[in-house]
């Protein structure tokens, strides 16, 4: 059974999120900035801003951070979320796992449909490692469709003969911007957050003229085989459920190494609430992942 804390976490998002996905998209987008201004950062915590091509990034450090890099792709459906919105969740990882983030403000959609997330996503992969860190110290990480995003960058990767990163991480991923899977509908009730037209609206965004299966737009359709450890967690009452189980073993089946953690009773992205007790499990797993992926 989820914590107390969770349980009325999630029920203050019932009520909260009821209508967000309403209005034009430059609204939306402002509803969700609010939420930052009520952020604080870990104690010690170091921004600096970068400009990687155009693309608006951020250095994020938390000290004593090592060698690592944790490249993080925020969530927001491809129309919503900014490294402003994430800022304070990026650095709790950070500082769990003694690394450094780099955080990107992609291009988002509809003004900047598939491939735009993706171009700027390896665009800043590739500036990285121009910058003289070693693939074996970054691990790509992301949440809801940072999550998906962060998939699709590793295929990419591999079908370009980049030198990939040491593994990802992918916290409650969507993969599959068809929604086929059941959970889409049989979670709609128990999902906070997300809700299938929603969802629908925000796939058209993203995928423009192109077809929602397409394995770049939804990577739960690419050969995954020859990807590095993946690390997925999700929560049992997301609608993304199923195609994040779906992802795991079709990453087993490819000889991906994968460690699945389903949540019992969790909504989506419950990691970016600190003072939830099962955040606190969910963020040490992710800093023993980065540690060591292949253990």
């Amino acid at each position: 059974m989820p914590s107390y804390q969770a349980r009325i976490t999630k029920k203050i998002l019932q009520f909260r999120f009821s209508g967000w996905s309403d209005g034009p998209i430059a609204e939306q987008r402002s509803r969700q900035e609010i939420t930052a201004r009520y952020a604080r950062l870990p104690k010690g915590t170091q921004c600096q801003p970068v400009d990687i091509h155009g693309i608006p990034a951020e250095w994020i450090e938390a000290p004593p951070a090592e060698a690592g890099v944790i490249f993080y792709l925020h969530g927001g459906a491809y129309a919503l979320g900014s490294i402003n919105g994430h800022r304070e969740f990026i650095a709790r990882l950070a500082l769990a796992a003694h690394s450094k983030a780099l955080a990107i403000n992609y291009r988002l959609a509809p003004e900047h449909p598939f491939p735009a997330a993706l171009d700027d996503a390896l665009a800043s992969y590739r500036w990285l490692l121009s910058q003289g860190f070693d693939t074996s110290r970054i691990v790509i990480a992301g949440d809801s469709a940072g999550g998906g995003l962060a998939v699709a960058t590793l295929v990419a990767l591999r079908d370009a003969g980049d030198p990939l990163p040491a593994g990802a991480v992918c916290l409650s991923p969507w993969v599959d911007l068809a929604l086929t899977s059941a959970s889409i509908y049989q979670n709609s009730r128990l999902d906070p957050i997300l809700d299938p037209k929603s969802l629908e609206m925000y796939a058209g965004y993203y995928a423009g003229s192109r077809e929602l299966a397409f394995p770049l737009i939804s990577p739960l359709y690419a050969d995954l085989k020859g990807l590095p450890p993946l690390l997925i967690q999700i929560g049992t009452d997301e609608i993304l459920l199923d195609e994040a189980i779906l992802l795991a073993d079709k990453a087993r089946k490819a000889g991906v190494r994968v460690i699945l953690k389903t949540w019992d009773g969790m909504f989506h992205v419950f990691q970016l609430f600190s003072f939830i007790p099962e955040t606190k499990e969910a963020v040490k797993q992710f800093a023993g992942f980065i540690a060591n992926p292949n253990a």
